[in-house]
């Protein structure tokens, strides 16, 4: 080790010296522990919002996935378009393609009783509940579509809204304008196409879904539609564990552009553009205003340095007399600066993974009663939030070190 680092070692961890035959404790010494606590706190700090705005954010983005398939197939223009316009057996034999779900959404108004509601109405076949993972999510009644009689499952904001009932014998009247009518000069029978489908249960996904989607058999869609047997609005992709989604993305857009049909292939970020754009504003945001909190940090760190430049005068003195330059005592002092700040970083980040690790075992810090998908924060620890986070502090308290050291009157 150089002389420079020895005497930054020396100076953080002195712990006591002599002053009149009395040993106190080094005010200078006091201030770096004090400089270093805080850093410490703040880089655990960063890294704990960091993993837990992970967990949330990744916790959400499962919610979506049930029904924002990891891939979907829809038209780029118009509403639906023909399973027969594609070759349908090489999509579902794609590498990578575990099963394909046919989805029918279009909106619809539903009556129970005398209460009514504006829904997302959403036609799926039977290979929707293993992509979608449907019937683990109802908090009340069971997964039934059946085609005779046919039954819904709705989000549970319009379930309650309209007090639905598993085991009640009242139909909920779905309502669809025939194509091509509009409501004036019509009558109810001739301005919509009408079903009717017994209330299965309810589900609760997130506040958007729960309040807009019912679900419920492809076939009374397509019978309200008046749709082919191989209309669809679009084809929902289930994809294999470890399945490469942007190398199947590509694969499916080149395989499906022929001239009777032109399709676009979604991932979950298409899907959702909204959604992951806010989520990474917010990200940046919640980094930036943390790093300025570290930035603050640091001037305790400022502070402390200072001190110790002003207490060890007599030391830079009997080091310059001894032969040592000037910018070899900065060094040193640069050194003492860097090096509480790496201990400080090193400690943080450890206290960080530990309280992460700690919630993501146990569940100490809890979200309350009235959450029904999970009950404790969620958290996620990714290695770039660790080695961001060790270069950005080490960024900020490096520039202050050198900074106040080469202001310092040495």
């Amino acid at each position: 080790m150089r002389l420079e680092g020895l005497i930054a070692v020396r100076y953080l961890f002195a712990g006591h010296r002599k002053n009149n035959a009395a040993r106190t404790r080094s005010v200078a010494t006091v201030i770096s522990w004090i400089s270093l606590i805080g850093l410490l706190v703040s880089t655990a700090g960063l890294i704990i919002v960091l993993s837990v705005y992970n967990g949330i954010g990744e916790l959400t983005k499962g919610l979506f996935g049930t029904f924002d398939p990891e891939l979907i197939i829809v038209p780029a223009e118009g509403k639906t378009f023909h399973t027969g316009d594609i070759d349908y057996a090489a999509v579902a034999a794609t590498d990578g393609v575990d099963c394909v779900a046919q989805l029918v959404d279009e909106t619809a108004w539903i009556t129970y009783g005398s209460r009514q509601a504006i829904v997302r109405l959403r036609g799926v076949d039977d290979n929707y509940l293993p992509l979608s993972r449907l019937d683990t999510l109802l908090y009340e009644g069971t997964y039934l579509l059946g085609d005779d009689p046919h039954y819904l499952i709705a989000g549970g904001e319009i379930y309650y809204e309209l007090g639905m009932s598993p085991h009640s014998t009242m139909p909920v009247a779905i309502h669809i304008p025939h194509r091509g009518t509009t409501s004036l000069g019509y009558t109810m029978d001739q301005a919509f196409a009408t079903a009717y489908a017994y209330p299965a249960g309810n589900f609760f996904i997130q506040q958007d879904i729960d309040r807009k989607y019912v679900v419920t058999d492809i076939a009374l869609v397509r019978q309200l539609m008046d749709y082919a047997p191989d209309e669809v609005s679009a084809l929902a992709l289930k994809l294999k564990p470890g399945t490469n989604v942007q190398r199947l993305k590509k694969i499916m857009n080149s395989m499906l552009q022929t001239p009777n049909s032109q399709l676009h292939v979604k991932d979950r970020y298409d899907q959702q553009p909204l959604y992951f754009k806010i989520f990474r504003t917010e990200r940046l945001g919640i980094y930036l205003i943390l790093s300025l909190i570290i930035l603050i940090s640091t001037l305790s760190l400022v502070a402390s340095l200072s001190l110790l430049i002003i207490n060890k005068q007599r030391d830079i003195f009997i080091l310059q007399s001894l032969g040592m330059t000037r910018r070899r005592v900065r060094r040193a002092f640069r050194a003492e600066g860097i090096l509480i700040c790496a201990v400080a970083v090193v400690a943080g980040l450890l206290l960080g993974f530990l309280v992460c690790l700690v919630q993501q075992r146990f569940g100490i810090i809890r979200m309350g009663d009235g959450n029904f998908v999970v009950n404790a924060f969620p958290v996620a620890m990714r290695t770039l939030d660790f080695l961001l986070t060790f270069l950005l502090v080490m960024a900020i308290s490096a520039a202050s070190v050198s900074l106040t050291v080469q202001r310092a009157k040495i």
